[in-house]
């Protein structure tokens, strides 16, 4: 029976949208490509979310990437805040769920650069029994210590739980550990899958 659902946030609770971010500071197609080159898609951007290293060594990973575009970089830097949003339903969601009696958690692969300049998008947090972000404990997903830990924290059975995330990965490595998994493609066909499960909000 499940008992508690476990939320991630990029492209589930939140958008992450580098693009609009990129064009908001006034980027070109080119500058816009280089900085996402650089950052995004580098192998150091995994790092920023464990934030095992500190902020000064990521960024200078990242201008080492991007040259010519060294300005662009650290304006994007400065400003990664820019790419999140939360979504209409977000905190209704969490609400109407803990209101039918589940336990809400999160577990989200998050830098500590991104939280200090999307707290105010993250406050739907506050409402959940509980939240485990990756730069707090320096583990990322879909590393089974990150899943243990939350586990391990809230006191959580893992086939009481299912998870939602937007990465098949991280759901796979969730359902290793025994937590039911669902690969997240859109708000409504994620409550049809909860409702298989058994986790109904009444009015849904």
């Amino acid at each position: 029976m499940i008992k508690n659902v476990i939320f991630d946030v990029g492209k589930v609770l939140v958008e992450w949208d580098c693009d609009s971010a990129l064009r908001r500071l006034g980027f070109d197609e080119r500058a816009r490509q280089a900085v996402v080159q650089a950052t995004v898609r580098s192998p150091y951007w995994n790092e920023l979310d464990r934030s095992a290293v500190s902020d000064g060594e990521l960024l200078a990973h990242f201008l080492d990437g991007a040259k010519g575009y060294e300005r662009e970089v650290r304006l994007f830097w400065d400003n990664i805040g820019l790419a999140i949003q939360t979504y209409p339903y977000s905190r209704s969601w969490i609400q109407g769920l803990k209101k039918a009696g589940y336990g809400v958690y999160i577990l989200s692969n998050y830098g500590r650069r991104t939280y200090g300049q999307t707290r105010e998008e993250l406050s739907f947090a506050g409402e959940t029994d509980g939240a485990l972000f990756s730069f707090e404990v320096h583990q990322i997903k879909p590393e089974p210590e990150i899943y243990r830990t939350l586990l391990a924290r809230y006191g959580l059975k893992p086939g009481e739980c299912v998870f939602l995330d937007d990465v098949q990965a991280n759901i796979d490595a969730a359902e290793a550990l025994g937590i039911r998994g669902i690969c997240f493609t859109g708000y409504e066909e994620a409550v049809r899958q909860l409702r298989e499960c058994g986790v109904c909000i009444p009015g849904q």
